[in-house]
């Protein structure tokens, strides 16, 4: 009997072992799931709830994670793919609901930065997914180039060609803005 209780302390102190571990990689890793998730969902609420379940998630499969050094990495990963499906299911509540959001009236120079930015998310959204997980954490998120390596598991290399790609990309799509301002019935919809 005196055994069984050994062996259960055993099993107790390995799984607060692994609780406090979580725990300290997830004070470290808490504000780049957020802000992960924000780029992709461009919506608070939204964001916290993606990362929220990213750390539910993780919490749950961390016993099963071979290389804890990498948990960052796989945050960030885990993270983005939970946004992505909350951006599908977003666009699929709007297109069912039929709706199209009614914004408040703002000044015309809020509303050309609001469509600059639109434009470029949009362009940013139409990469692929590779291209646009490097373009998101280097240079909107500020990670330099070995920070993205470390975070994706790939080499930095791949992180430079991709960012070049994804800059050319971005560049031949967001062509027009750089042109002289076109009237409003020629910029593309």
């Amino acid at each position: 009997m005196h055994e069984r209780i050994g062996q259960l302390d055993g099993v107790v102190s390995v799984d607060d072992g692994l609780e406090r571990e979580f725990e300290a990689r997830l004070v470290e890793s808490s504000t780049l799931a957020f802000r992960v998730a924000y780029s992709v969902l461009r919506q608070r609420e939204d964001a916290e709830d993606v990362a929220q379940d990213a750390f539910a998630k993780a919490y749950r499969s961390f016993r099963q994670l071979r290389d804890r050094e990498r948990f960052r990495a796989w945050l960030v990963r885990m993270t983005w793919r939970l946004a992505l499906d909350r951006q599908r299911s977003n666009r699929r509540r709007l297109v069912r609901e039929d709706g199209v959001a009614v914004e408040a009236t703002v000044g015309a120079t809020d509303i050309e930065g609001r469509e600059r930015a639109d434009h470029l998310w949009r362009a940013i959204d139409q990469l692929s997914e590779k291209l646009r997980l490097v373009i998101v954490l280097a240079n909107i998120e500020g990670h330099d180039i070995s920070e993205v390596a470390a975070l994706l598991g790939i080499p930095e290399g791949t992180v430079k060609s991709r960012l070049f790609d994804a800059r050319r990309q971005l560049k031949e799509t967001l062509s027009w803005m750089n042109a002289d301002p076109p009237s409003r019935t020629s910029r593309p919809r």
